[in-house]
C-alpha cells in the first residue's frame, strides 16, 4: 500500500498524507495536504462510507488537489486540503469520532484548516474546536460563520448567469429551463434563487421528499431516474461527482452545464466530450467556490457582506475562464487549470512544504476560534 500511496501522491503533486486511527473512538480517516504554495490548506471534512480504503484515499487526493486550484482560482491566499472520515455502513460518527480527528488536525500546526463538507455540519466543526483552533465553519452562535452552503450556492448561481451571458448572449435567467440534480444544502437555496429570477425550474434528488418541499417556491419537482434526458437550458449538478461520464454525456440535452457538484466530470476527456458537443462547461471548482470563500473570510475576522461581495465575484471569475477558454481554442476545465496554475507558479515556492512565521500567527482563543494576530 505504501508504493501506491506514493505513486499517486507524485502523481498528483500532493504534499503530505496523513492516515488517522484512533481504536477507542473507532475513527479512521484521511487527511490529505497538496499544496500550500499559496497558503495553509483548507478544505472539508467529508463524512462517508467508501467501499474500500483505496477509494477513500483517491477521494481525498482528488478533493484536496481540486481545493487547490478553487483556492487559487479564487484569489484565496490558501492551499488545498481534504480530510475524509469513513464511516461503516451503519452510519457511526459522533462527538468521540471528530474531536479525535481534531487532535490529529492540531498537530499538523495549522498546514490543515477543517471546514464542512458532505456529511458534516456546524455541530462537527463544533466539536472539532474542542481539540484545535484550526477549523472554520463552526456555528455563528460562538463567533463562526455556520454553515457555508447558502454563500456556495450564490457562487453558482452567479456563475450560471456568466455562462448563460457567455452560451446564448444574456445573464438573464427569466424563462430559462433549469434543471437541479440534488436538493440539499446548496442545491435547495440556488433553486429558491433560480426561481426568484424567473427561472423554469425542475429539480430531483434520491430523498424525494426534499424535492417535493421545493414546489412551494415555484420549482417542479421529477423523478430522478431519466434525468439527464430532460431537455433543459441549463443542467445543474448538484449532488456528488462523477457523473458527466462516457456513457452520460450522449444523453445530456442541456446547452449549459453548471452546478454545485465537486468533481463532476468523470475524468478529463469529459471536457473535451462536452466541448465537441457544443455544451458549454462552468468548471466546478471555479463556480462551487462559494463555500471555501465564506469560510476564508474567518481568517481574517468574518464579515457577513464582504463574504457575499466576495462570492458574488465569482460571476466574473467565470466569465473570465470562459473567454480564456474561447480565445485559447481549450477547454474550459483546461483554461480554469491555467490560470490557478498561473497564480501558483508566480508565488515563490519556498515558502511551500511548511508553514512559518506570520502565516501561522494566530492566537488560540477559548472558543476555539482562529483568529489573526
Amino acid at each position: 500500500m505504501g508504493d501506491e500511496v506514493f505513486d499517486q501522491m507524485t502523481t498528483g503533486g500532493h504534499e503530505q498524507v496523513v492516515l488517522c486511527h484512533e481504536p477507542r473512538s473507532g475513527l479512521r480517516a484521511i487527511i490529505a495536504i497538496h499544496d500550500t504554495t499559496l497558503g495553509p490548506s483548507l478544505g472539508g471534512v467529508r463524512h462517508w462510507h467508501y467501499p474500500s480504503d483505496a477509494d477513500a484515499l483517491r477521494d481525498a487526493l482528488r478533493l484536496s488537489r481540486a481545493m487547490t486550484y478553487k483556492a487559487a482560482i479564487s484569489g484565496l491566499d490558501q492551499g488545498g486540503g481534504k480530510a475524509v472520515v469513513l464511516a461503516p455502513a451503519s452510519g457511526g460518527g459522533g462527538e468521540a469520532v471528530f474531536r479525535a480527528l481534531g487532535r490529529f488536525i492540531d498537530t499538523l500546526g495549522g498546514r490543515y484548516i477543517a471546514a464542512e463538507d458532505v456529511g458534516t455540519s456546524p455541530r462537527e466543526m463544533e466539536w472539532i474546536s474542542r481539540e484545535t483552533p484550526w477549523v472554520t465553519g463552526v456555528d455563528p452562535s460562538v463567533g463562526g460563520s455556520g454553515d457555508p452552503s447558502p454563500y456556495t450556492a450564490i457562487g453558482v448561481f452567479e456563475g450560471m448567469r456568466a455562462a448563460c451571458d457567455h452560451h446564448f448572449g444574456t445573464a438573464d435567467l427569466g424563462g430559462r429551463r433549469i434543471v437541479v440534480q440534488g436538493c440539499g444544502h446548496v442545491g435547495a437555496p440556488l433553486v429558491q434563487m433560480l426561481c426568484e429570477a424567473g427561472a423554469v425550474v425542475e429539480c430531483a434528488d434520491l430523498n424525494d421528499e426534499r424535492a417535493q418541499v421545493l414546489a412551494a417556491v415555484g420549482a417542479r419537482p421529477v423523478p430522478l431516474a431519466g434525468l439527464l434526458e430532460r431537455e433543459c437550458d441549463v443542467f445543474a449538478p448538484c449532488a456528488l461527482g462523477g457523473g458527466i461520464s462516457d456513457e452520460s454525456i450522449p444523453l445530456l440535452r442541456c446547452q449549459v452545464i453548471c452546478g454545485a457538484a465537486n468533481n463532476q466530470l468523470a475524468h478529463e476527456g469529459g471536457a473535451e466530450a462536452l466541448a465537441a458537443r457544443g455544451i458549454t462547461y462552468a468548471p466546478d471548482y471555479v463556480v462551487n467556490a462559494g463555500g471555501i470563500v465564506n469560510i476564508a473570510e474567518e481568517l481574517r475576522g468574518y464579515d457577513p457582506v464582504r463574504a457575499e461581495r466576495r462570492c458574488r465575484a465569482i460571476g466574473a471569475t467565470t466569465a473570465a475562464v470562459l473567454e480564456r477558454a474561447q480565445h485559447a481554442g481549450i477547454t474550459p476545465a483546461a483554461a480554469a487549470d491555467l490560470i490557478a496554475r498561473e497564480r501558483i507558479d508566480a508565488r515563490t515556492p519556498l515558502a511551500s512544504i511548511f508553514t512559518h512565521g506570520e502565516r501561522t500567527a494566530f492566537n488560540h482563543r477559548p472558543d476555539g476560534l482562529l483568529r489573526p494576530r
